[in-house]
């Protein structure tokens, strides 16, 4: 099989990938919407349950709608409106952890340089296949530069707090995201210009973890690991759904310029940042009181939930794209 889609063009391997993901994507959706039809007494203390766990897998199936909606455009609309389109994402995404961080007239400054200046920037950097100063950018010179801007606003009050905050926003929805686009600019002897390959390569690893990893979870119940940050997040779970991103990753080795080992090997770590991070986000929100950033799909920022659905991404994506480039010399 795989040797027969390597002949294909990659045009057409595009239209094979579409035809499998949305196919796939379809039945699911309509096996979800299809539970929902059952009716329950609404005092039923068991329907409760199933209906949160029914808002909770209908979450997982929008974000992978949307991941694989955003590897279409990328593919059709070319590199740029690509980078462009995730620069947006990451926008909504900073604005969505900052809008439920508490923040001073102080940090106004801050936050300028943040949305207006670094965002843009880091984004187009990226653009301009600058990847030494891209890697470093956030990292070294912002974090560096945030501290100095917030000190000459003359508000000195929790100035460690409010600025580590800031700089964690930053990291995760900005640095952490515009490492997918910059899969897409990477150039490979004998692959070039199939990056989009990559990036439905990450998403689809991640997205297969995180889906088997929730469903085994409430399934067949274990013991939390870590019961106040997440009651989901067991060991069984987890390593099964990791497992099942590098088994999906092996399996879109034809994609790839990896060897079957090397995209096992890429797909797991893709998928233990993805997963991981996603708990270290759920205690960010269980520190904020809140259950989700869009506050249970009250949106408060016109994103709607949106870094629920891209956290595991933001932290999969530096891992992927810095192992990649470190294994093929780039």
């Amino acid at each position: 099989m795989n040797t027969f889609l390597r002949g294909l063009t990659a045009a057409q391997q595009v239209g094979a990938l579409f035809v499998v993901v949305f196919g796939i994507l379809s039945i699911v959706t309509t096996w979800a919407f299809v539970r929902t039809l059952r009716e329950h007494p609404r005092d039923d203390p068991e329907a409760e349950a199933d209906a949160l766990e029914a808002r909770r897998f209908w979450g997982l199936l929008k974000t992978s709608w949307g991941m694989a909606t955003v590897f279409w455009v990328g593919w059709v609309l070319g590199d740029t409106v690509a980078t462009v389109l995730f620069a947006i994402v990451a926008f909504f995404a900073l604005r969505e952890f900052i809008t439920l961080s508490p923040t001073r007239r102080g940090d106004h400054r801050s936050l300028v340089l943040a949305f207006f200046v670094v965002l843009p920037l880091q984004f187009w950097i990226v653009g301009s296949k600058m990847f030494d100063l891209f890697t470093v950018f956030i990292p070294v010179y912002v974090f560096l530069a945030l501290p100095v801007v917030s000190a000459l606003a003359n508000d000195p009050e929790r100035f460690l707090e409010r600025n580590a905050k800031l700089q964690w926003g930053i990291m995760v929805c900005v640095y952490g995201m515009s490492h997918v686009p910059a899969l897409l600019l990477l150039d490979f002897p004998g692959y070039r210009d199939k990056g989009a390959f990559l990036v439905f390569f990450l998403v689809f690893v991640v997205q297969t973890c995180m889906v088997v990893q929730h469903l085994l979870g409430r399934r067949f119940p274990h013991k939390p690991v870590a019961p106040n940050v997440s009651q989901s997040f067991q060991w069984v779970s987890w390593l099964a759904g990791v497992a099942a991103g590098g088994l999906a990753g092996t399996l879109l080795t034809f994609i790839t310029p990896f060897k079957p080992g090397q995209a096992l090997g890429m797909a797991l770590l893709a998928c233990l940042a993805g997963s991981l991070g996603h708990l270290v986000m759920k205690a960010l929100k269980r520190d904020r009181g809140i259950t989700s950033w869009g506050m249970q799909g009250m949106s408060v920022t016109g994103a709607g939930g949106l870094l629920d659905r891209v956290d595991a991404l933001c932290f999969a994506a530096p891992v992927f794209f810095h192992s990649v480039r470190w294994y093929f010399g780039l």
